[in-house]
C-alpha cells in the first residue's frame, strides 16, 4: 500500500496544499468543538456559517474584492458557468453575445451559448491549433454585444492571457478556472468570472462566481431558480445545500494562501519561477522538446510539449511514472505532454521534472 506522496502533475482535480490536507485529515472525523465531521454538518448551523463567511473574507482580502461584488459558491464546475451565463445575460437580447475562442474550453463555452442565441466571435485560433491568444488589435467586438466572454487559461493548450483583453466598456466575462489565485487580478474590470476549484483552490464540486451587483440586476427574467444569479446572491449561496466540503476546502487553501504564501504577489513569482525551470529546458533542447504554445502565449499554469514522437513520447511518460512523476501526460485531443504546476506544487517537484527533462535528452537525444 502505497503512502508516500508522489508528484502530482494532474490538470484538475489537482495537488492542494499539504497543511490544507492534513488540516481536513485533522478535522475529517470531527470538528474542534463541534463534535462533528465537517462532511455531515449542517449547512445552517452557525459552524458552516463561520466557514463560508471566513472563506468569502479571504477570497476579498486576497483579490481585493469590491462590496459592489458579489461571491457565489456554486455547484456544476465551469461547465455549468457555459449555460448559466447566456441564460442569465444572452437569453433575449438584442444584440449576439462576443466570445474569444482560444482553446478548447473557450469551444465547449460557445458551444452552449448557441443553445440560447446568437454567438459571434470576436477572435478564432482554431485555424492555427490554438497556439497563441490574439493581440488587442485582432479583436473584433460589435457594437450593442451583451458580454465578451474568454478563457483566461487554456489548460489543453497551454496558452494564457497575461493581461485582460480590450473590450471597451463592454461588460467582460471570464472563465479562470486554471489560473484563478494564481496572481493578482483587476477584480473591477469583469463583470463575472468563473473558477472551477479542482485547479487552484479546493476539489472538485466546488465553483467560485465573483459577479458585479449592476451586472446581475441585468439578467434575463423567469429563469429556473438554480439557475439565477440573482437568487444565488440574495439568498448567499445557500438556497439549497451547497458543496459544503469544497467550500470548507476553500477556506483552507486560501488561508494557506494569505498566512503561508503571504497574498498573491508572492504566489505570482514562485508560480513563474516554477514555469521558467520548465520553459527553459524545453527552449534550451534544440528541438528534442517541442513547446506546443508560441513563447508569448505561454500558460504560467499548464506546460505543454511534444517529442519526437509517440513511442519516445511513451517512453517519457512510462519512466516518469517509475519515478513517481504522475499526471504527465498530455489531453487526449492534443496528445504530447502536460505539467500542470498550479499553486500547490511545491518548486522542489517542478526542479525534478526539469532534471529529469534533461537526462532524460541526455540519453535519448
Amino acid at each position: 500500500m502505497m503512502t508516500e506522496r508522489i508528484v502530482n502533475f494532474s490538470a484538475g482535480p489537482a495537488v492542494l496544499p499539504e497543511s490544507a490536507l492534513k488540516q481536513a485529515q485533522r478535522d475529517l472525523f470531527a470538528l474542534p468543538g463541534v463534535g462533528m465531521s465537517v462532511l455531515e454538518i449542517s449547512h445552517r448551523s452557525k459552524t458552516f456559517t463561520a466557514i463560508i463567511e471566513e472563506a468569502e473574507a479571504n477570497l476579498r482580502a486576497l483579490l481585493q474584492i469590491p462590496d459592489s461584488y458579489h461571491i457565489l459558491f456554486l455547484q456544476g464546475g465551469a461547465t455549468l458557468q457555459f449555460s448559466m451565463v447566456p441564460m442569465n445575460f444572452l437569453r433575449g437580447a438584442a444584440r449576439p453575445a462576443t466570445y474569444i475562442q482560444s482553446g478548447s474550453w473557450g469551444t465547449k463555452a460557445v458551444k452552449e451559448a448557441k443553445r440560447e442565441g446568437d454567438v459571434v466571435l470576436a477572435w478564432d485560433g482554431k485555424a492555427q491549433g490554438f497556439v497563441r491568444i490574439p493581440r488587442s488589435e485582432e479583436l473584433t467586438i460589435p457594437h450593442g454585444t451583451p458580454y465578451v466572454h474568454f478563457t483566461s487559461n487554456e489548460t489543453i493548450e497551454g496558452v494564457e492571457f497575461d493581461t485582460e483583453p480590450a473590450v471597451g466598456n463592454v461588460p467582460l466575462v471570464c472563465d479562470a478556472s486554471s489560473d484563478f489565485m494564481s496572481r493578482p487580478l483587476p477584480v473591477e474590470e469583469y463583470a463575472l468570472l468563473y473558477a472551477g476549484a479542482q485547479k487552484n483552490i479546493g476539489p472538485a464540486g466546488a465553483t467560485v462566481v465573483i459577479a458585479r451587483d449592476e451586472f446581475l440586476k441585468q439578467g434575463a427574467a423567469n429563469l429556473h431558480t438554480m439557475l439565477d444569479y440573482r437568487v444565488m446572491a440574495a439568498q448567499k449561496s445557500l438556497y439549497n445545500t451547497p458543496p459544503v466540503f469544497g467550500i470548507y476546502m476553500i477556506m483552507l487553501v486560501t488561508r494557506w494562501l494569505r498566512d503561508e504564501i503571504g497574498g498573491l504577489e508572492n504566489i505570482e513569482a514562485q508560480n513563474r519561477r516554477k514555469a521558467a525551470l520548465l520553459y527553459d529546458v524545453i527552449d534550451g533542447s534544440h528541438g528534442f522538446y517541442r513547446g506546443h504554445a508560441d513563447r508569448e502565449s505561454r500558460s504560467v499554469m499548464n506546460v505543454t510539449w511534444r517529442l519526437g514522437d509517440e513511442a519516445l513520447e511513451t517512453a517519457f511518460l512510462e519512466e516518469a511514472s517509475r519515478r513517481k512523476l504522475s499526471g504527465l501526460k498530455g489531453h487526449r485531443s492534443v496528445g504530447g505532454c502536460r505539467a500542470s504546476i498550479y499553486n500547490a506544487m511545491p518548486v522542489a517537484g517542478v526542479e525534478t521534472l526539469a532534471g529529469y527533462m534533461t537526462a532524460f535528452q541526455q540519453q535519448h537525444g
